[in-house]
């Protein structure tokens, strides 16, 4: 039997555009040998990403690569939210990185090339219909990670995160295939609509303890891209080790593509009676130790991975209500994955701000220092500092930082919506915690300055003032009220 194939361009605009943006940047690099033009290129092109996702998510839901009515391409509003997301997030990561490249730290071609080649794996994530594309695609958006954690020259820590974070996703991606393996295995499918129809409708295939075994390997080979605890022990080394940028790149858009993923298998093709109680109990576990152990962190870097690992928690309480909600309905399943993303979007923006104001009071190629070195910034540089420490509320949830506090409301909300009051009530206490730490930070920037300071802000003032773009323009877009709407209408799609 011959299966004809139809390919929607219009559709793949997005991912033609992010790996068009790759081979331009090294053309650009190989051709004109000039950093600038090759920094520009690759903003210029992770710009038009941003825009194309944004344009062709916005009309109907398009389809390609489909046998019958299953399709390996899903672009529609959900998929179009993470394309821009990720692109946005790779031009703010150029940015950061314009001081440090200027400064020779790190080869400006393959530096550039490398991320907008991550870049391209998070806009086909986003619009995965099948295992195969999924699995590919974040592995895509994660290789280039290797090499960029560990691409400043002369710096052992970099090297050591590097290796860290390699063995970690090989061990993860390993699992993550084995998981998908053992689905087909079962089900004979691939494609994520194919695999829920088939394990709803054959309740005896559910039942199979090779079922329960292939659900379990997927959602732990995800989990460690989450940095999900148990899973999550190599997130502080990495982060720690790597430039400051960078890991702006994996607290963010890294972490993201690996909630975009889950999310997919948990929402399209997984039983939610057996995902629900393993991902509740992963929330709870995610976010109580990571905002424990971030309570006795020094180091700001490792203070931030800590606060990334609780916010993952948070994030992943929606989806663990779902099993545990008595008479759960179709609308409080949109609602609840709806909210699980509107939080991931939220939190990596500021997220990023949050590093965008570290890496403006940090010495040009430093890494982010001990708390203490952020003692009296605020004197020394009272709007970066600002910046900062409302990105820092932002990510505690408290005003005037109301980007945070509209995403754990959303989480709050369809926690009691779904009838998990219990989680809501672990969600909101863990919330308290966070407070404890990211206060403690905020608070440093205002204290008197010690003696003899560690060191100054970079002399470059585009960090700087792209800190306070990016935390007033979080705090506007909430304030008016257009980007919550947004956002949730599309993550919902």
């Amino acid at each position: 039997m011959n299966v004809v194939q139809s390919v929607d361009s219009v559709a793949l605009l997005p991912a033609y555009l992010a790996a068009g943006t790759a081979v331009l940047v090294l053309i650009t690099d190989l051709v004109l040998a000039r950093p600038r033009a090759t920094i520009a290129v690759a903003a210029l092109g992770a710009l038009g990403t941003a825009v194309g996702s944004a344009v062709v998510g916005a009309g109907a839901e398009r389809r390609t690569f489909c046998v019958g009515a299953d399709c390996s391409w899903v672009f529609g509003g959900r998929a179009a939210l993470v394309g821009a997301v990720v692109a946005l997030l790779t031009v703010g990561v150029l940015g950061l990185s314009v001081p440090a490249l200027r400064a020779g730290r790190s080869p400006v071609g393959e530096y550039s090339f490398l991320l907008v080649c991550s870049m391209t794996g998070g806009v086909v994530l986003g619009a995965a219909g099948d295992l195969i594309t999924l699995i590919v695609a974040l592995e895509t958006l994660t290789l280039p990670l290797y090499v960029l954690v560990g691409l400043r020259r002369g710096s052992l820590a970099s090297a050591e995160a590097a290796l860290t974070f390699f063995v970690v996703s090989v061990v993860a991606t390993t699992l993550t295939l084995l998981g998908a393996a053992l689905l087909y295995a079962v089900t004979g499918s691939l494609h994520l609509d194919r695999l829920g129809a088939v394990l709803a409708e054959r309740s005896e295939l559910r039942e199979l303890p090779l079922t329960t075994a292939a659900v379990a390997v997927l959602l732990v080979g995800l989990a460690f891209k989450v940095a999900a605890v148990p899973f999550h022990a190599w997130a502080p080394t990495t982060y720690d080790g790597a430039p400051l940028p960078v890991a702006a790149y994996l607290s963010t858009a890294s972490k993201l593509g690996g909630l975009v993923a889950l999310l997919a298998v948990v929402q399209r093709a997984l039983p939610a009676e057996q995902t629900g109680p393993v991902l509740a109990l992963l929330a709870v576990l995610t976010m109580t130790v990571g905002n424990l152990v971030a309570l006795r962190q020094r180091r700001t870097v490792r203070l931030l991975a800590w606060s990334s690992v609780a916010q993952a928690g948070y994030i992943l309480a929606p989806l663990g209500a779902l099993a545990l909600a008595a008479g759960r309905t179709d609308e409080a399943r949109s609602a609840a994955y709806a909210a699980a993303v509107a939080y991931a979007v939220f939190f990596v923006v500021v997220e990023l701000a949050a590093f965008a104001g570290l890496t403006a009071l940090r010495p040009t190629g430093a890494d982010g220092g001990t708390v203490d070195d952020l003692r009296g910034a605020a004197r020394r540089h009272p709007w970066r500092a600002a910046a900062f420490g409302l990105a820092l509320v932002g990510l505690a949830g408290l005003p005037p930082g109301l980007a945070g506090l509209f995403a754990k409301v959303t989480v709050v909300r369809a926690l009691l919506d779904g009838g998990a009051t219990w989680l809501a009530l672990v969600v909101a206490l863990n919330a308290v915690i966070g407070l404890a730490y990211y206060l403690r930070v905020t608070a440093a920037l205002w204290a008197p300055a010690p003696a003899a300071p560690t060191g100054g802000a970079v002399a470059v003032p585009l960090v700087g003032v792209l800190a306070v773009v990016l935390a007033a323009a979080t705090v506007a877009a909430v304030v008016l009220g257009v980007a919550p709407q947004l956002v949730l209408d599309l993550a919902g799609r």
